[in-house]
C-alpha cells in the first residue's frame, strides 16, 4: 500500500452488522473513495449505489466492483451459479489520485470466495489495515473477540473497532479483553441519509490515524 494515501478494509463480525453504513460514514469522515470488490446479489441497488446515495459524493469517488454476482449468497456459491471462479489475483486496488480509500468486504472474515480462499485472504492479498465493525446483539461479544483473534492470528494490521448501535457495556468489555482501540461508536440511526451521515461524520469523527 502506498504511504502517500490511507486505505482501509472494512469487515464485520458477521453479515448485517452495519458495514455499509459504517463505510459511508468513514468515507465522509475521511473524504475518501469507496470500493466494494465483490457484490453478491442486489445488483439493481448495490452497496455502492447505497453508499453513493447516502453520501452524495461525486461518481468518480466510486470504483466498479471486480465481481458482480447475481445471487445473494456466499460469494463462492454465487460465483459458481454464475459460472465463474473468483481469483485473488484479479483484485487490484483502484487508483484514487491520492485520496484515502474505503474497501468494504462481503460478510465476515471467513466467508469463502472460492474453495481455497476467504475474505481474510483477500485482506492479506490487498495488504490493508483492517477496521472491524461490531454490532451489539446477544453473542456479539464472543463474535467480536473471535474475529479479533483470527485477524491477529493471521498477522493482519487491525487498526480498530467501530461499534454500530448502542451497547456501552459490550463495547467496554470488548475493548478491555481485546486491547483493540475503539475508533468510533455509531449510534442507531432512525434514518440513513446524507443529512444524518454528514452530521455524524462532522460531530463524531473516527479516531483513525
Amino acid at each position: 500500500m502506498s504511504t502517500e494515501r490511507r486505505a482501509y478494509f472494512v469487515t464485520g463480525i458477521g453479515t448485517e452488522v452495519g458495514k455499509t453504513v459504517v463505510s459511508a460514514y468513514l468515507q465522509l469522515a475521511l473524504d475518501a473513495d469507496y470500493w466494494k470488490p465483490v457484490q453478491a446479489g442486489d445488483l439493481d441497488v448495490s452497496d455502492t449505489d447505497r453508499v453513493r446515495g447516502w453520501t452524495g459524493l461525486p461518481e468518480e469517488r466510486y470504483h466498479p466492483e471486480r465481481y458482480r454476482l447475481r445471487t445473494p449468497a456466499s460469494p463462492h456459491h454465487a460465483a459458481r451459479l454464475d459460472g465463474v471462479e473468483i481469483q485473488l489475483e484479479d483484485f487490484v486496488l483502484p487508483n484514487t489520485d491520492g485520496r484515502p480509500l474505503i474497501v468494504e468486504g462481503a460478510g465476515g472474515l471467513l466467508v469463502p470466495l472460492n474453495d481455497r480462499h476467504t475474505m481474510l485472504d483477500l485482506i492479506l492479498h490487498l495488504d490493508l489495515p483492517v477496521i472491524l465493525v461490531s454490532r451489539h446483539y446477544l453473542g456479539s461479544i464472543n463474535h467480536t473477540l473471535l474475529s479479533v483473534e483470527v485477524l491477529r492470528g493471521r498477522g493482519c494490521n487491525l487498526r480498530g473497532i467501530v461499534f454500530d448501535g448502542d451497547g456501552a457495556e459490550s463495547a467496554r468489555v470488548i475493548q478491555l479483553l481485546s486491547g483493540v482501540p475503539v475508533l468510533a461508536e455509531v449510534p442507531e440511526l432512525t434514518e440513513v441519509n446524507q443529512k444524518t451521515l454528514r452530521e455524524l461524520a462532522a460531530t463524531r469523527p473516527p479516531s483513525v490515524a
